[in-house]
């Protein structure tokens, strides 16, 4: 009954806005219908006199171009390509296994099975029409897989002449175990009989019709008369899309209410258990991109095994989290990934579509910009980063006009060297005064007053991120200006420096990779001809960074090339916060305050005090990029 209910409602929202477009059209038609009637009436003799033949012929004229603007209109709606997530195809023949279970939980839900799979480096799944004509022709593969789809998904259950296409989030086939996974998709299957209704259906089209539209004509175009008529099309596209807008939520809302009630016929408590997976997942991910996959990005590097990381990310952190207790007994049962024939090849072609989508890369590898296997990343990744980094601070101290005068005894005394940057950035007059240190916040007298009164507690160890700094520190980054500049003058000029000589950098990568990557839309693998490279990346992770934060990754980047060159450290990857600093086969988790410290207050005391205990030589030179 409450399948019927969401579904009645879903179709009543249908009609409305199929009388929207009715009554568009009838707009659209009653100039016409009243020049016919001034026209016959004239012929006939019934409408005839001294003024008639004016209005006739105004009207006619009226009725003339409101028909052409309506055909513009009409043909701008109907020809417009639909926006298209960008996914990864997969074929019946690489993940049977996959098709089949979707296939038996379609025929569970008795609903229509989609016409094909395809996976998106997100978590998340949902069904996707991809019936429009636009979208064939731009993918290569679309045939064969919709062969495939019709013999393995739809040989006994399709009842419209194409169903949706499944997409699945792809860190759910690495992370879910198949039973999880069936009762993920439950909900999302069964969407697809409200779908398979031709009302719903058509109303569908229209709304994306009117949506692609409106895009087509908001694009910049060249010409003025081509810029007109799209205007003119885009507004009405645009009313008509504002008067839809309302009856479509809430289609869409009856739709989804109609699916959800059908999936609970279908391991209801496996997916009460499958949702917690569902946010782990999630966090886990999005960690992963963030600490991990980025930095590589950024050096030119894109890990060819992100699903496979995000399992090692969740299970390293099921074994830091006690919520996270009882995770890994699941590791021993099925994972959803044996559904698919060749995990490896699906695996580097959606890390390649993240890439993209996240940071903008280019969609073909090449010298600079090529894979990397998890094992190599502390060497490909890692070191680069820090050396690159630490190469480039130095440049911003010789164009600074920085001596390069070594102490006492140094082997190379032009060589780069970590007491140059100490010795730069160690205050010589107090650091400038902030509001902080005026006003101190609430917490920092409540903590003063319980020192005084001996009320302190324990506080257990900050979590630690990139780079040895701790969460508090990655987010706010230690008390300085709110604009994101160093308290010190000198550490000020240098972040303001590196940030200038930074954005030169990447502007030139930039111009660089926009050639080549034009000549890729035919490009096999993920649908790369059906989303404009100029706009990626579609999803940036973070934000620019500060100029605090970059000095300050540089600075540790430049301590962390000292200590690997004099005292036997190692690049590290940590799978929750990225590189890492790896001292006697441990990590290195005290290293961001001391070098905060030596940029927030100029004070190297800290710095130096780790490095002594470490035996790194911070006159040595080091070995840069």
């Amino acid at each position: 009954m409450g399948v019927e209910l969401g579904a009645h409602t879903a179709r009543s929202r249908a009609l409305a806005v199929l009388r929207i477009r009715s009554r568009a059209l009838a707009v659209a038609l009653l100039p016409a219908a009243v020049a016919v009637v001034l026209l016959v009436g004239g012929s006939t003799g019934h409408i005839d006199g001294p003024g008639w033949g004016v209005v006739r012929a105004v009207v006619t004229g009226v009725a003339v171009f409101v028909l052409l603007c309506a055909v513009g209109v009409a043909l701008l709606v109907a020809r417009s390509r639909p926006a298209m997530s960008p996914t990864v195809p997969v074929a019946e023949e690489s993940a049977p296994d996959l098709y089949r279970m979707v296939r038996d939980l379609a025929e569970r839900l008795e609903v229509p099975a989609p016409s094909a799979i395809a996976l998106t480096p997100d978590c998340d799944s949902w069904l996707e029409d991809r019936t429009h004509p636009a979208h064939g022709p731009p993918r290569p593969e679309s045939a064969d897989e919709m062969e495939g789809g019709g013999r393995g998904l739809t040989s006994a259950h399709r009842r419209t002449p194409a169903a949706p296409v499944l997409v699945i989030g792809s860190p759910f086939l690495w992370w879910m175990r198949v039973g999880e996974l069936r009762a993920v998709l439950a909900p999302v299957v069964a969407g697809t009989g409200p779908s398979a209704h031709p009302d719903i259906a058509a109303a569908r089209r229209f709304v994306r019709g009117l949506d692609a539209a409106v895009a087509v004509a908001s694009a910049p175009t060249r010409g003025p008369l081509t810029r007109m008529v799209l205007g003119v099309a885009g507004w009405v596209a645009r009313i008509l899309l504002r008067g839809c807008r309302v009856h479509a939520a809430e289609m869409e809302r009856g739709v989804a209410t109609a699916a959800a009630e059908r999936a609970q016929t279908v391991d209801y408590g496996l997916r009460i258990v499958a949702q917690e997976q569902v946010g782990l997942a999630y966090a886990g991910w999005d960690r992963l991109l963030t600490r991990v996959a980025l930095p590589a990005w950024r050096m030119g590097r894109w890990p060819s095994r992100l699903d496979a990381g995000v399992v090692a990310a969740l299970t390293e952190l099921s074994r830091r989290d006690r919520l996270a207790e009882g995770f890994t007994s699941r590791l021993g049962e099925r994972p959803a990934c044996d559904l698919l024939e060749e995990p490896g090849a699906i695996d580097e072609a959606t890390s390649l579509l993240a890439a993209r989508l996240f940071h903008g890369g280019p969609a073909e590898t090449g010298p600079d910009w090529a894979p990397v296997d998890w094992a190599e990343y502390p060497d490909e990744v890692v070191d680069r980063k820090w050396r690159t980094d630490a190469a480039r601070l130095h440049r911003v101290l010789d164009g600074l006009g920085v001596s390069r005068t070594a102490e006492p005894g140094t082997s190379e005394p032009g060589g780069p060297t970590l007491d140059r940057v100490m010795d730069h950035l160690t205050a010589r007059t107090p650091p400038r005064p902030t509001e902080a240190d005026t006003f101190p916040p609430p917490e920092a007298e409540r903590n003063a007053t319980e020192v005084a009164t001996g009320s302190t507690e324990a506080t257990p160890p900050a979590e630690v991120t990139e780079n040895g700094t701790t969460a508090y520190e990655a987010e706010g980054r230690h008390d300085s200006d709110e604009d994101g500049v160093p308290a010190t003058e000198r550490s000020a000029e240098l972040a303001a420096v590196l940030s200038a000589a930074l954005a030169r950098e990447e502007a030139a990568v930039t111009a660089e990779a926009a050639a080549p990557s034009t000549s890729s839309a035919g490009q096999g693998g993920p649908d790369l001809a059906l989303w404009d490279d100029g706009a990626l990346p579609l999803f940036p992770l973070q934000p620019p960074r500060t100029g605090r934060e970059l000095l300050g990754d540089h600075v540790t980047a430049m301590v962390c090339c000292a200590a690997m060159d004099t005292a036997g450290a190692l690049p590290g990857l940590d799978w929750l916060d990225g590189p890492s600093l790896l001292v006697n086969g441990e990590r290195s988790a005290d290293l961001g305050p001391r070098v905060l410290s030596l940029i927030e207050e100029g004070d190297p005391a800290p710095l130096r005090a780790w490095l002594q205990a470490l035996g790194v030589r911070a006159e040595k030179p080091v070995r840069l990029v």
